[in-house]
């Protein structure tokens, strides 16, 4: 299920909320924008008299001079005004993008997991990549330009309104065609856009999700399946690209036909009007010149109307990600105490597709409770469920009597917090991976969590230890290392509870058990939930909880589970042999 769109008006309110914020450096560009267009216009009305007093026989050699010098000074005025206007304008597109890729960026760390996960990496990848890339040229140049069309349009009639309004009448022949070819292709370009821009992000999670997992793709011998799952949606990417086009196509071939149109109708209408004596030559070359000028604003801001189609479409995207509902409403309680307890949970992630059948489950605090069954069973969702990512469909799960989902998603990590087998390093250094779990610790606090989990052999061992640069374009590390960063800032976060998912899968058995026993040693006094496929790791647990098909089928300690001879002593018998 993809993340929902944002009505478009609501986006543009949104939008608009955001430039409101910067309307007093929108009235100076603005103020710019217009002393700049005013001083591009002063030149036909000097010509426009110009060739009057010529055809009048009334122009002097010192007067002619004087014009061509008056338009040679306006003319290099405009010009340096407008370098002003354009360099305040790009600032002013930079500042407005920043808040907006700023105001995404927030809301995207704050999304629930399970609206992410529902939605697929496609969905949102596309989001923070293409849809904002889409609307960055926008912002940056388009708003400026957008803002320099509108303003030289305007003055250009109001200035042939002022030389000859009966004349100037010509130049409204654009008005109709525009309007009626803009009118019909908005209400056929906006679907076809939003349209385009989710099967593209479909595009790119199909492309991410094949390589980044190869191995799976040829372990299975899924190559097939995944090529035609790719030109699938290059198909239905390529069949919207090309509608879009075509759409495109008609409305710029009306429109080229429109724009050129002013100049021929203003010459037959000033030879007209000039026969009946009504206007003279200067007043029609003014006319004229405003109309040849007025060409290619129009033009400009016919293309930045398509631009806008798109940006809307994917500013739509954008703010429908703050269309997503909250998955937890808090109200203020706090836990009394931190024993956490499941009652009666259930969960589906597909209506009607239960997952969890009525767990019931009560930690004990400070114990070491160790999750096994079998791929499918269930054991990472109900990890899920008690680190508070999905609500559960029915049933409470409390910590201190008190539901996670009634706590604030900052007052939840602080109690419990989930570490799994997927890993991922923030390009900057170690230290600044390490501190996204406390961004006030120092060194020495850096050093003792490495230290704690046994990394930081290996950390000391790079080139600057802990300032090392690392993630895209740097030092690349091992899944294993990378692993143990991930460890550290889990013991840097300090919970009270913890639930490790696999969180050891990715280092070799011997390796796995110094980890397992340093962590041991580094959270003594925390509840911990390890879900583990290593049977070794059950073994030294305080209790197993043995989950079969959503439901805990046994629960106790090893002993106890290997006397019962039921699940678990099958699967320890197994393991034992292997």
């Amino acid at each position: 299920m993809a993340l929902p769109l944002a009505p478009g008006r609501v986006a543009m309110r949104k939008a608009l909320g955001i430039i409101s914020a910067y309307r007093w450096r929108f009235a100076g560009v603005l103020a710019l924008q217009i002393a700049a267009v005013l001083a591009t216009l002063v030149a036909p009305q000097l010509l426009g008299r110009l060739v009057t007093r010529v055809s009048q026989g009334t122009a002097s050699a010192s007067y002619a001079d004087g014009v061509v010098g008056a338009i040679v000074v306006v003319t290099l005025l405009g010009a340096l005004i407008n370098r002003y206007a354009q360099m305040h304008a790009r600032t002013l597109g930079e500042s407005v993008f920043a808040d907006l890729r700023e105001r995404m960026m927030t809301r995207v760390v704050h999304l629930p997991l399970s609206a992410v996960e529902s939605a697929g990496t496609g969905d949102l990848v596309g989001r923070t990549t293409n849809d904002i890339s889409r609307i960055e040229f926008l912002v940056r140049v388009g708003i400026p330009q957008i803002m320099v069309c509108v303003v030289t349009i305007v003055f250009t009639v109001l200035a042939a309104f002022t030389a000859d309004w009966l004349l100037a009448l010509a130049l409204g022949v654009i008005a109709p065609p525009v309007w009626l070819t803009m009118r019909w292709y908005l209400r056929r370009a906006v679907p076809v856009y939003r349209a385009d821009l989710a099967a593209v992000a479909r595009l790119n999670g199909t492309v991410s999700e094949t390589v980044e997992h190869a191995e799976t793709v040829d372990a299975l011998a899924l190559g097939a399946r995944r090529e035609a799952a790719l030109r699938a949606d290059i198909a239905e990417a390529w069949s919207l690209e090309e509608l879009a086009a075509r759409l495109r196509l008609v409305m710029f071939l009306i429109l080229d036909i429109a724009w050129r149109a002013p100049v021929v109708v203003v010459l037959l209408w000033g030879g007209f009007l000039a026969s009946r004596g009504w206007v003279g030559l200067g007043e029609i070359t003014t006319v004229a010149l405003y109309a040849m000028e007025i060409r290619k604003p129009i033009g400009q801001l016919m293309f930045w109307i398509d631009l806008l189609q798109v940006t809307q479409a994917a500013l739509s995207r954008i703010m429908g990600v703050e269309e997503v509902p909250p998955d937890r409403t808090p109200t203020g309680e706090v836990p009394r105490g931190k024993r956490i307890v499941l009652d009666d949970v259930r969960f589906a992630y597909r209506e009607g597709v239960e997952v969890l059948h009525g767990i019931c489950l009560e930690l004990v605090p400070g114990e070491r409770l160790a999750v096994v069954g079998p791929s499918g069973s269930g054991k990472s969702t109900l990890g899920r469920m008690l680190a508070g990512i999905n609500p559960p469909t029915s049933g409470t799960v409390t910590v201190g009597g008190v539901s996670l989902t009634d706590l604030t998603e900052t007052e939840l990590r602080g109690h419990v917090a989930l570490v799994t087998q997927e890993h991922h390093v923030f390009v900057g250094s170690i230290a600044d991976n390490l501190r996204l779990a406390r961004p006030d610790a120092d060194d020495d606090t850096l050093r003792r969590a490495l230290t704690s989990i046994g990394a930081d052999a290996w950390v000391d061992s790079l080139p600057d230890g802990m300032g090392t640069r690392v993630g895209s374009g740097n030092l690349a590390l091992t899944p294993a290392q990378a692993q143990e960063v991930a460890l550290a800032r889990l013991v840097l976060l300090d919970p009270h509870t913890l639930i490790l998912d696999e969180a050891t899968s990715l280092l070799d058995p011997g390796a796995a058990r110094r980890l397992e026993r340093a962590l041991s040693t580094a959270l003594a006094g925390r509840t911990v939930i390890e879900i583990a496929h290593r049977l070794s790791t059950a073994h030294d647990a305080d209790r197993i909880a043995v989950v079969m098909e959503g439901r805990i089928t046994e629960l106790g300690t090893h002993d106890e589970l290997v006397a019962l001879g039921g699940e678990y002593a099958s699967l320890w018998e197994t393991w034992s042999r292997s």
